[in-house]
């Protein structure tokens, strides 16, 4: 058993090493890669995905889970063979043709996708789409027996995560953010102008590091470069990076940018390094990455004890554009709620209604109910029914996220509602925990929540499925209550409602 585990590992480490190097050159795409090399680039991506994946499903792995079928239970090595079994299990029903086709689409897509959207050309990037709902549905269908083809890419990215599940969670959470959102569209709106001032981006980005650097990014291990779409890429336990982007006239823009994808990477940095180069030396799904993420950005930097600590830091930085804001008008700002047309810039309580926007294009797409050449026409229906606004383009409407452009459908968009929903029960866990939390917050100590972290979710990897690490970390099943009652909370407070007459 230990000559096949070794083997196991080695093998395994070969398949890191392969994904690892792709990764890094679609890392270099998305930041530095001259637009002559787009096709060069894919077909080079292709490659080593699809060498990934013969390594992957070779053979000689199922043998080795033969041999391995008498780990002791509840071991790392039990794990270990688990998750590896489930990824040999997942990619041997997926042909490499497909894996080297997809992967070279994908490449081809995104970099048309950096050209289209600027120029508002959905026409140019129809087909590019069609293809991929395509592709798409062929994927699906190498899982026979799913009741809708969005559920294998859920359940890829999101382990025991199905359409109908989502649905099911969506629908309780529509239920509650509908008439809060409503309550707050009643009260007047924060002013939140002076945000908007010119605010010299070199400054912006030296406070952002600045600020995730006492969060806990370890620039040793990591590295922060610009991007159309922010991103955090790992190539190893030592090498975690993420990207960003600013706006000179938006302070809050690269700031939440930059929290955003590091609190992805403080995940990454805080695995066991023991883990590094096998399936549980990464994040375990797209939700719990995304709790995280969200969790640091929003439930951390957008709090009130946070900017206690921060605010004389930022007004120093841009001492004339803050000179005439407190503390309390630009937490109210930073916290205005409003529907918008772009998900990214979305506040705490719409956010949600653009995940369900797309989530739900995305299932009629993949089954048939909704054609791409209507596509346009559909999201700005469907803005305008759940929020209330209409792109005056394509640019800001069905071309605005990068990844119905980058990669397949129906995997992606529902894990970052989950991770609203896991970022705010692991927060109220942590805060039962560390009864001052909120004060060593508002010193500046965030050690202690990322240690609470590191120890409950961290460390672990992908050692424990996803609703088993969000039960194991908090002592309940994952639900909506802890985040809908997180929002009725803070901004019941900043609007002065009554949220206990909501229903």
């Amino acid at each position: 058993m230990t000559e096949a585990l070794d083997e196991l590992r080695t093998r395994l480490q070969e398949v890191s090493d392969l994904s690892s190097a792709a990764a890094l050159l679609s890392w270099d795409q998305m930041t530095y890669m001259p637009p002559g090399g787009a096709e060069a680039r894919g077909r080079q991506i292709a490659m080593l995905e699809k060498l990934a994946h013969a390594r992957r499903t070779d053979p000689r792995m199922g043998e080795l889970f033969g041999k391995l079928a008498n780990v002791p239970e509840d071991s790392r090595e039990q794990a270990l063979v688990r998750v590896a079994r489930r990824k040999y299990d997942l990619a041997r029903r997926v042909p490499s043709s497909f894996v080297s086709e997809s992967s070279e689409h994908a490449a081809a897509s995104y970099v048309a996708w950096t050209k289209a959207r600027p120029e508002n050309d959905f026409a140019t990037m129809r087909p590019f789409l069609e293809r991929t709902v395509e592709l798409s549905q062929r994927y699906a269908d190498f899982f026979p027996g799913y009741e809708h083809p969005a559920d294998p890419h859920m359940d890829a990215s999101d382990e025991g995560m199905t359409a109908a599940r989502v649905k099911e969670l969506f629908d309780s959470l529509r239920g509650a953010l509908v008439p809060l959102v409503a309550a707050i569209g009643a009260k007047p709106s924060p002013d939140d102008a002076f945000l908007h001032r010119t605010y010299p981006v070199p400054v912006q980005l030296e406070f952002g590091r600045s600020i995730i650097e006492a969060l806990g990014y370890d620039f040793d291990r990591g590295r922060q470069d610009f991007t159309h779409h922010p991103f955090m890429t790992k190539f190893a336990h030592g090498d975690v990076r993420i990207t960003t982007r600013a706006k000179e006239n938006d302070v809050g823009d690269a700031f939440f940018s930059t929290v955003h994808e590091a609190g992805h990477a403080l995940y990454e940095q805080g695995i066991d390094a023991s883990l590094d180069g096998t399936p549980l030396g990464e994040g375990v799904s797209a939700g719990v990455h995304e709790s995280q993420s969200r969790l640091w950005e929003n439930l951390v930097a957008r709090s009130r004890p946070f900017w206690s600590w921060a605010y004389p830091q930022l007004r120093a930085a841009f001492p004339e554009n803050l000179k005439d804001v407190d503390v309390d008008a630009f937490h109210r700002a930073i916290n205005r709620v409003t529907p918008s047309l772009i998900r990214v810039d979305a506040d705490e309580v719409t956010y949600n209604l653009h995940v369900m926007v797309r989530v739900d294009l995305e299932m009629r797409l993949l089954d048939g109910r909704l054609a791409v050449r209507d596509l346009p026409d559909a999201w700005h229906a469907a803005y305008q029914a759940t929020l209330g606004v209409r792109a005056p383009d394509d640019r800001d409407g069905v071309l605005q996220d990068v990844h119905w452009y980058s990669g397949l459908l129906g995997g992606a968009f529902q894990g970052y509602t989950l991770g609203n929903v896991m970022g705010a029960q692991f927060f109220a866990a942590a805060r039962r925990a560390l009864p001052d939390l909120d004060e060593r917050i508002a010193h500046g100590e965030f050690g202690t929540l990322r240690g609470w972290l590191t120890e409950n979710l961290y460390r672990h990897g992908s050692t424990h499925r996803p609703l088993e690490l969000v039960e194991r970390a908090t002592g309940k099943p994952l639900s909506t209550d802890d985040f809908v009652g997180y929002l009725r909370s803070k901004f019941g407070a900043l609007y002065g409602i009554d949220t206990s007459t909501l229903r």
